[in-house]
Formats: structure tokens, C-alpha cells, sequence
């Protein structure tokens, strides 16, 4: 079929598509239903034409002709907006969907945690002398026999603001800890809790009970619930390496990577959430210890809460093949 035929018999279509996307504009709505549907059909009947006369005809201007006009209407029917809502239905409900349908690796990765952590509180208690020895330089300042309100607004900041850091750091190990079969992601979660028993016991055995709570609980119930959250993401993506059940490996390991981005990407944002409130805490911290636990007590219901109430509404995203 020459040009000139193959143009002539698709012309017809290739003029209505154009009508309806100028009339359309950047709106598709204006076209009403019956409408919009035509103009799928004649955008993927325009899309299969394009990619034909480029096989056959390619440096025709016809080619270059209806490749304008695909362009023009490829935002129509795969419009931003759509994306947009994806994106917003992700964050309201996929997300929590996501976490939902992960009840025992949650429950493992928490176990792990907080098991070390009452470990690290044995050790720290039966011999604090040689538990500080896993303690960080960084973490240190806060372990001297003083108040915590007597430590220099720096110090505080510097130690809160490396305990945030090292938290971000777990939460992505604890994610990219899944390629290694999930034994990386363990051993973060092991050696993250031994510590967090560790300088809780220190600090309340050095008069500082009020400086533990101080420290943890605004933005560490939050962060830790990321730490669980990156842990149990981590340990199903290892699983999958270990046991792809009918799946290939290969399969297994890409939908489970998957999901775990997606977890990520959803994790990310309350970290931010962490992050400012650790930024405010010494403000907060003026007004009472019961606001510091009031603060860090919602954020944790709201984000458990949201796994909760959110995890039901809508087909996640991990489900699709």
C-alpha cells in the first residue's frame, strides 16, 4: 500500500480525532461521555496508524503529521489528573494496604526489635560497663551522670539529631536488607534494638528517666513504627529470594521488589513528619513531658490507626500481576 492510499484511508478518523481534542482543550470532561470514549478509540486506532507508517514509511511528513497529532492527544486520555489520584489514593489507602497484608513479617521485624532491646536492657543492667561498649560516640553525651536538662542545648540537638539520622539509616537498611535473603535487614533490627535497651537503661541508671522519655517518644514512636515497617518490607523481600513458592525466583523477587519500593516511597514522607517534630522538640519539650508523650502517642495511633482503618478500602497496588 503506497502513502497516499494508506493516508487516505485513515484520514477520515485522524480529522475527528483532531476535531475532539480541539474542542476538548485540556479538559476531556467537555466532551461528555459518549464522546470521550470515541476518542479513545480513535487515539489507540492514531497510536497502531503511527507506528505503522513509521515501519513503512518512515521520513514521510505524513509520519510526523500524526505523530503531532498522537502527542496532542496522548494528555487527553492519559491525563495528569489521573496520576494525581493515583497517587493520592496511594498515599491514603495503598500504603496502608501494603503494611496490612504483612501482619507476621510486622510482627517478626517488631519482635526482633524489641526483643533485643529488653536484651540490650539485661545486659545494660547486669553490666553497664561493658554494654556502653556498643554504644556509638555520638550516642554518648547522653549517658553522663547529669540531667538531660542540664545538657547544652548543642548536645541535645547534636545527640537527637544523630539518633533521627541513625534511624533513617536502619529504616533504609532495613529495606535494601531484604536482597541479602533478609539476614542484613535481621542483624540491623538486632543491633538497632540491643542499642536502644542499652542507652535507655543507662540513662534511667543515671538519673535520666525523664530525658529517655524526652528523647524517644515525640518522634521515636514514629520512627521506630518506620523501623518495623522498612524491617518487615525487608524480611518478606528476603523471603521471596529464600521461598518463591510457585513463582520462579525471578518472578518472586519482582514483585516482592515492588512492593517494597512502593513501601518505601510511602515510608519516606513520615519519616519528613519525624524529622520536623524532632526539629520542634526542644519547644515542645518546654511545655511539659506530658506533651512530649502526648505528641509522640498520637502520631504513633494516627500511623497504626491509618494501617488500621485505611487498609481495607481499596485494591492495592501490589495486587496487580
Amino acid at each position: 500500500m503506497t502513502v497516499e492510499r494508506f493516508t487516505g484511508s485513515r484520514s477520515a478518523d485522524w480529522r475527528e480525532l483532531e476535531l475532539l481534542v480541539s474542542e476538548a482543550g485540556r479538559r476531556p470532561e467537555r466532551l461528555g461521555a459518549e464522546r470521550v470514549l470515541r476518542l479513545g478509540a480513535l487515539y489507540r486506532a492514531a497510536a497502531a496508524d503511527l507506528a505503522t507508517a513509521r515501519r513503512r514509511y518512515p521520513g514521510d511528513p505524513a509520519v510526523a503529521r500524526l505523530e503531532h497529532l498522537v502527542n496532542r492527544s496522548r494528555h487527553l486520555v492519559y491525563d495528569a489528573k489521573t496520576r494525581r489520584r493515583s497517587l493520592l489514593r496511594f498515599m491514603t489507602t495503598d500504603y496502608w494496604r501494603l503494611i496490612a497484608e504483612r501482619p507476621k513479617a510486622v510482627a517478626i521485624a517488631a519482635g526482633l526489635l524489641f526483643g533485643a532491646a529488653l536484651l540490650g536492657t539485661l545486659w545494660a543492667t547486669q553490666d553497664p560497663g561493658s554494654a556502653i561498649g556498643i554504644i556509638p560516640k555520638l550516642f554518648r553525651p547522653a549517658l553522663r551522670p547529669q540531667p538531660w536538662t542540664d545538657m547544652s542545648p548543642g548536645d541535645q540537638a547534636a545527640f537527637t539529631t544523630s539518633i533521627l539520622t541513625n534511624n533513617i539509616y536502619v529504616v533504609l537498611v532495613a529495606f535494601a536488607g531484604g536482597l541479602t535473603c533478609g539476614i542484613l535487614t535481621a542483624i540491623s533490627l538486632l543491633y538497632n534494638g540491643l542499642i536502644l535497651g542499652v542507652v535507655g537503661t543507662l540513662m534511667v541508671q543515671n538519673g535520666n528517666a525523664r530525658g529517655f522519655v524526652d528523647l524517644v517518644t515525640a518522634h521515636g514512636v514514629l520512627e521506630l513504627s518506620c523501623v518495623i515497617v522498612g524491617g518487615a518490607a525487608g524480611l518478606r523481600l528476603g523471603w521471596a529470594i529464600v521461598d518463591p513458592g510457585l513463582r520462579t525466583r525471578r518472578e518472586s523477587i519482582q514483585r516482592e521488589a515492588r512492593r517494597t519500593v512502593l513501601i518505601a516511597i510511602g515510608t519516606a514522607p513520615w519519616l519528613v513528619i519525624a524529622g520536623i517534630v524532632e526539629g520542634n522538640r526542644a519547644n515542645l519539650a518546654e511545655t511539659g513531658l506530658g506533651a512530649v508523650i502526648a505528641v509522640g502517642a498520637a502520631l504513633g495511633i494516627v500511623y497504626w490507626g491509618l494501617v488500621v482503618v485505611r487498609s481495607g478500602r481499596s485494591t492495592s497496588p501490589a495486587d496487580m500481576p
